[in-house]
């Protein structure tokens, strides 16, 4: 799978843990935020530029990192339709995608350590929304789902 991933200079060394796993399950990743220890990069350039390629369509998922995984989700959330959402947990992550339709997740470098980060993405990545779920389940998720975008679609210009 195609992934996107970017984090600020918190989150570089979990972002590096996470990217060379996801290397070596063979998933092709793209990495758009800092890429050598010594830079800087800021958690608003970092998330903006993930969620410019996924609002794009250039990747259908990407993955967040910063100190908290909360700047870099309040940033991606910014970008029409782009869902990203702060994950410490797989029990969230699966979620996420099951009922929320996220097509991002953040992580945490002061959250969630190296393994767990891993942990999480990799349940995250395969699951779509509604994924297993019967169908009056469905119907509810995608009725609201439809309302969310509606609501996006009045305050996100």
């Amino acid at each position: 799978m195609k992934i996107i991933v970017a984090s600020d200079y918190s989150g570089y060394l979990l972002k590096e843990a996470v990217r060379k796993f996801l290397a070596e399950a063979g998933h092709e990743i793209t990495d758009v935020g800092q890429t050598r220890p010594e830079d800087k990069i800021s958690y608003v350039d970092a998330a903006a530029a993930l969620a410019r390629q996924i609002q794009a369509g250039a990747f259908k998922k990407g993955v967040l990192f910063c100190g908290t995984g909360a700047g870099v989700s309040l940033v991606a959330n910014k970008f029409k339709g782009v869902y990203c959402i702060p994950c410490e947990s797989i029990f969230t992550a699966v979620n996420s995608a099951c009922i929320n339709d996220a097509n991002v997740i953040s992580l945490g470098i002061n959250v969630v350590g190296p393994m767990n980060a891993c942990k999480i993405v990799e349940a995250w990545l395969p699951l779509e929304f509604c994924q297993n779920f019967d169908p009056d389940r469905k119907a509810w998720l995608v009725a609201g789902l439809e309302k969310f975008k509606k609501i996006e679609a009045e305050n996100l210009k």
